[in-house]
């Protein structure tokens, strides 16, 4: 199954992402949760499934924005994405690795107006980090009946290094998980072959993040240096049962022209769909 993200045209309404998805022909859709309470609300995700004929596939939950009436950190964002998922009869909730840094947003005027992070270490690690540290997140699979794949993070560059901000991010500590989400355009910023990885990881593999990478990460499948079509065929092979989401930046798929908009996710499906249908 060949899904879209919401997260793909975040900068559009999620009822015009549904509608795109139906035109160009995916199969299902991946709801990003934020502050919109349309993406949040259990009748009205049913109901625009129903509409448009595309399954919800998996729910993302919420990071980087603030959620009104939902809790501020990881985990209980994390628990209240499991109970919209539960309501709504999605399967799968990815979330992110837990933070081991914070970054300050700067602003240089020297010469010409530049913007740079601040890696800051945070002093204590959180109750996400130990709830994934101490195995809870089968539990949290078990009751619910859901499953929860953790994605894997990019790696960020400050004064020219790496700079890793997330706890239990490299495919040897991911392997302490029972379902991950590969993030192919995450790998990417690391060096990180996505087939190489996935072979490590397959049994965990439970949904995939497609997008490629060029020195800028979330372009569109057909557009980069990774091994892309190689993954796709690689899952065919392999008889990879979960869905493939295609997780862009809105700038890769022309976002802002609806008509240009709808060629560039055509284009994007159809690499995928000639590389993971043929076996």
């Amino acid at each position: 199954m060949i899904a879209l993200s919401t997260g793909s045209l975040y900068n559009y309404g999620i009822a015009r992402v549904f509608e795109l998805a139906a035109q160009a022909g995916y199969d299902g859709i991946e709801v990003l949760v934020d502050h919109c309470w349309d993406s949040r609300q259990p009748a009205y995700l049913r109901r625009l499934s129903t509409d448009y004929g595309l399954p919800i596939v998996a729910l993302h939950s919420p990071f980087a924005v603030a959620v009104p009436d939902w809790p501020d950190d990881q985990l209980g964002r994390l628990r209240h994405t499991v109970a919209l998922a539960r309501e709504v009869e999605v399967p799968t909730v990815v979330t992110h690795l837990p933070f081991r840094l914070h970054a300050i947003v700067g602003h240089w005027h020297a010469y010409r107006p530049r913007r740079f992070l601040l890696p800051v270490p945070l002093l204590r690690r959180e109750p996400y980090y130990h709830f994934l540290d101490d195995g809870r997140v089968a539990g949290l699979e078990d009751k619910a009946g859901i499953t929860i794949a953790i994605e894997n993070m990019p790696v960020h560059r400050f004064l020219g290094l790496r700079v890793n901000g997330y706890w239990f991010n490299s495919p040897a500590e991911l392997e302490r998980f029972p379902h991950l989400t590969l993030d192919t355009t995450h790998l990417g910023t690391w060096g990180l072959d996505p087939l190489a990885v996935y072979e490590r990881l397959r049994e965990r593999v439970a949904h995939v993040h497609l997008s490629n990478y060029d020195g800028r990460e979330h372009r569109s499948p057909p557009d980069g240096h990774l091994p892309l079509a190689e993954l796709l065929r690689h899952l065919a092979r392999d008889g990879y049962r979960g869905a493939i989401t295609i997780e862009c930046h809105p700038d890769a798929l022309d976002a802002g022209d609806e008509a240009r908009c709808l060629v560039a996710l055509r284009r994007a499906l159809a690499f995928c769909r000639s590389h993971f249908e043929m076996r």
